[in-house]
């Protein structure tokens, strides 16, 4: 596999990751992350002591911040709304989908 091969799968809700494996799989510094999470941008799933860990929420919310920081050069909280818009879209799908709605 080379290293512009791109490998997607996804994660269970019950998955959880430390700051270190968020970072490294969103391809961004733990710095990158912490900063966000210290401007309420993104949320914890949890802590044990001192450690951070994240769902695989968290995990979409970053990659999706970090497209729009990188591809449009948006600023943190313009890439926060945009996941917030985004993250609706999803759960508007979700119910449409659940009500038996096609939205072809």
């Amino acid at each position: 596999m080379s290293h512009q091969d791109i490998i997607a799968g996804e994660l269970l809700d019950e998955e959880h990751l430390s700051l270190e494996e968020l970072a490294r799989a969103c391809a961004v510094d733990r710095q990158w992350v912490i900063e966000r999470l210290e401007g309420g941008l993104l949320e914890e799933g949890g802590r044990h002591g001192v450690h951070h860990h994240f769902t695989s929420y968290t995990l979409t919310r970053v990659r999706r911040m970090r497209r729009m920081e990188q591809d449009f050069d948006a600023v943190p909280e313009l890439a926060a709304l945009v996941a917030d818009l985004l993250e609706e879209m999803d759960r508007l799908r979700t119910r449409a989908h659940a009500a038996g709605v096609r939205l072809d």
